[in-house]
This record gives structure tokens, sequence and C-alpha cells, in this order.
């Protein structure tokens, strides 16, 4: 059997464990596993790097405008440059209503962006902020065009649904197989505290975390989780930051409930005392839900070791460091005038790898699963994405486990203007990075070519 392409001599990571073995791709799909593959028209040497399926991040906005009317600086072809340097392969975007925007519309806009500029395989979870008889009545069969995920907020003023809303969008998403995804946060606590806070001039971006009571959290979860019994369809949480949310996960999920949850980096890495920075620099950790505790970093670890979560995504919302994003409302702007988001697109599987294989508190199977395997079966991109096995995407990443890289503005390729990590060092790097069997990063250099990047209609996947 010829190859385009044979990697060989590395070691295979999958979510089942780790094989020395040389890896064949062919049409741009993984033909060949084993010892003494044949020849390839090209080679690459794996000796002494660990061979990994490329990086599924299922959560990430790409030039996406905010409720409140800020763009993200990255549009398709930088998010998705970074996401290539990162080691991410695939994306799952949304395509985001706004009040009074036609869903459909919404959608085709969004596929334009995309095409113009993606750079990495891509997907699109609906954001319905809107859901009136005609944006419901459109998604059935948006939904069979492959946009199988509908997300939904519980907090914001402009964008988020009441509860007998979000029972509509889960009774359509049972009926027709889609996933429900929501950022469940109780509004009415939010604004209570928020109010007070700023009534007693505690205004600036330290005051963030404070104006998110951990309660409001897990009261929504509990709301959010009693419409999905009451509905009989799986939900899926995003972001979950506190030990108290996990706990409400794990016990749902032992009494039967079929909740999917995920968390992200800078709750496992990052706390609240990153926010507390004299003047508008805490700005730049300012996210929804707030960073937390070190108490709660550790209840999340042990959630993902027995996979009370099952995801880890970046949560990628890259608000520049300028008047464009951040500092949109100058530098005395209230906390609640500043744009909630941070970038992690390039830096996630850094971070990751890292934290769980350098620092010794997981495995690459565990790595591969929470990163790459696990999204993309829950998301309808199994067995295509995520896997290193016969037949999936040539979606392959080189690691070098021993090579130290310092995360800088400088170093990583978003279009934000800092990073929430500056002057972290990470071990672990992914320096040969191959999609659908085209090598797109190799050598510190991108090979990807504006717009190369495919859609990927998915169905529901597995809760």
């Amino acid at each position: 059997m010829s190859y385009d392409l044979v990697i060989r001599g590395g070691v295979v990571g999958t979510s089942e464990g780790t094989f020395a073995a040389d890896v064949g791709v062919r049409g741009g799909r993984i033909v060949g596993i084993g010892t003494d593959l044949a020849t390839g028209a090209a080679e690459l040497d794996a000796k002494g790097r660990f061979v990994l399926p490329g990086g599924v991040d299922s959560h990430c906005h790409i030039e996406q405008m905010s409720a409140a009317g800020i763009m993200t600086a990255d549009d398709f072809e930088s998010a998705t440059a970074s996401a290539a340097f990162g080691g991410t392969t695939t994306v799952i975007s949304f395509a985001a209503q706004q009040r009074g925007m036609d869903l459909r519309t919404v959608v085709k806009d969004y596929h334009l962006a995309a095409r113009r500029g993606a750079m990495v395989d891509y997907s699109f979870h609906m954001i319905v902020a809107d859901p009136t008889e005609e944006a419901l009545a459109a998604l059935p069969e948006l939904i069979g065009e492959g946009h199988a995920s509908i997300k939904a907020f519980m907090t914001y003023d402009r964008i988020r649904l009441e509860d007998e809303q979000i029972l509509d969008l889960l009774a359509i998403a049972r009926e027709h197989d889609a996933t429900v995804c929501v950022h469940a946060e109780n509004h009415g606590m939010i604004a209570w505290m928020s109010k007070r806070l700023l009534q007693d001039g505690k205004t600036s971006p330290r005051y963030q975390p404070a104006s998110h009571p951990r309660e409001s959290e897990t009261e929504a979860f509990q709301r959010l989780i009693a419409m999905a019994e009451f509905t009989g369809h799986p939900v899926t949480i995003f972001h979950v930051s506190t030990s108290e949310g996990a706990a409400v996960v794990r016990e749902a999920r032992e009494r039967g409930v079929r909740v999917t949850a995920e968390t992200c980096p800078h709750y496992l890495l990052l706390t609240e005392e990153d926010v507390d920075k004299p003047g508008i620099e805490g700005a730049k950790w300012c996210c929804s839900p707030p960073l937390r505790s070190k108490s709660d970093q550790e209840a999340l670890w042990e959630a993902l070791r027995r996979r009370d979560l099952q995801l880890v995504s970046s949560d990628h919302a890259p608000y520049a460091w300028d008047e464009t994003g951040k500092l949109k409302n100058g530098p005395n702007a209230t906390f609640k005038q500043i744009a909630n988001g941070m970038p992690g697109l390039e830096a996630r599987q850094m971070l990751m790898f890292d934290a769980m294989i350098s620092q010794g508190r997981m495995s690459i199977a565990d790595f591969v699963d929470l990163t790459s395997t696990a999204p993309a079966r829950h998301y309808g991109l199994f067995p295509r994405k995520g896997a290193i096995m016969i037949g999936a995407d040539a979606d392959i990443v080189l690691w070098n486990p021993e090579r130290s890289h310092t995360l800088t503005a400088a170093t990583l390729h978003d279009r934000t203007g800092y990073t929430p990590y500056e002057g972290r060092t990470v071990r672990g790097y992914p320096e040969i990075v191959v999609r659908r069997g085209e090598i797109i990063v190799a050598d510190g250099d991108l090979r990807a070519t504006k717009g190369s990047g495919t859609f990927l209609p998915r169905g529901a996947g597995f809760a």
C-alpha cells in the first residue's frame, strides 16, 4: 500500500492509551496504523514525539458581535490561524442571532465569513436570542442542514431567554435531534448584586467576580436540569466555574439525568486574584462566569478526573485591548461596561498539555479525550474528527513533550493584543500540525491557505 504521508516512529495517543506505531495517510484520511509501513510520498520523523489527534475546540466566539455591540478582535482567518499554531484543527464557533435578526440570514452570513477565512475545519452552534415564531420555525431546517446544536443564555439583558423560551428550544431539539447548550447563571442575582456594588462605588474590574454570586451558577444549573428532566431532552452546560456547580452536575448525572458539562483552562489555572489589578488593568481577566478561587480549581480538576465534567473548551472571546474592545468605554469604565471574555484558542492545548501531562495531573489518554475525542463525540463529529483511527480525517499533531514555550502576546497569533497568561512557560509544544493530510504548521510557519478550512455538517452526537 502506498501513502501520501507517513508519520513514522512516534508514540500514538488515543482516548484509550498510547502505543508505538507509524501512521499512514492517503486522500486526507488515516488508512494505516502499524509498524514498518510502506514508504510515503512524504514522511515525518516523529521519534521522541507524541502523535495525537488535532484538538477539537467546541466553544469559540469568532467574528462575532456581542450583545453590547463590541466585535471580537479575531475574524475567521486570524482565529483559525492561531488555532492551527496551537494544535487545534477543528473549531465550533457561533452563528449568533441578536434580537430582530432573521436566524436563516444569520447562519448564511457566518458561513460566508468562514468560507473567506477559515484555515481549520469548522462548524456552528446557533445562538438563539430572539425566539420568534419565525426563528423557531426555521430551526428544523437549519438543524437538518448540519447545525445540530443551539445555544441559549439565561443572563445578559439583550439576549437572555425566559424559562418558557428555553423549554420551546428543548422541545424542538428533542423532536429534531439537536443539542441544547446553555450559559446558565441566575440573571436576577447578577443584576441585583451589580446594582449594589455600583451604588457603593465599587465599580472597577476587581469587583466583577463579586457581581456574579456563586449561587447564581448553582441555581441556574438546577433550574436548567429540571427543565431537561421535564422535557426528557439532554442539555449541555457551558463553562462550569465553581465547585458547587460541578457538584450539581455530578448529582444530576448520578441520578440518570442526561447532562454534559464543560470547563475551560482559565477556570483551572487562573483565579479571582488575577482580576485584582489597579485601575482598568483587571479588565483583561473579566469573563462570565468570572474567575473563582483556588479551591474551585481543585474541585474542577477532580470533576474532570471523575468525568463529572467531560469537555475542556477555550471559550475564546477575543476582545481587543484597545478602544474597539475591552477599552471601548474608556479607562474609567465600570465592570458592567467591560466586554466579558478572554482569548484562549491558541493557548488551550499547550496549557492543558502542560497542566495535565508535564505536571503529572492526568494521562495522555485523558488529554486526548477531554480536548479532542469527547468534544468530537458529543457534537456529532466522531469518528471523522477527534481520533487517530482508520478512516478518520488525518488531523494529527506532533507534540514535543520536552519543548518549553513562553506564552506572550508577541508569541501568540490572535489579534487581541494581550494574553491572560502573559509570561507563563509551558512544557509540551505542538511542533507540526496536519489537517486532512496536509501539513499546515511546521517550523513555526503557517502553511495553510486562507479559506481552506471545510464546513462540518453535524448531527446531534452523543449526550
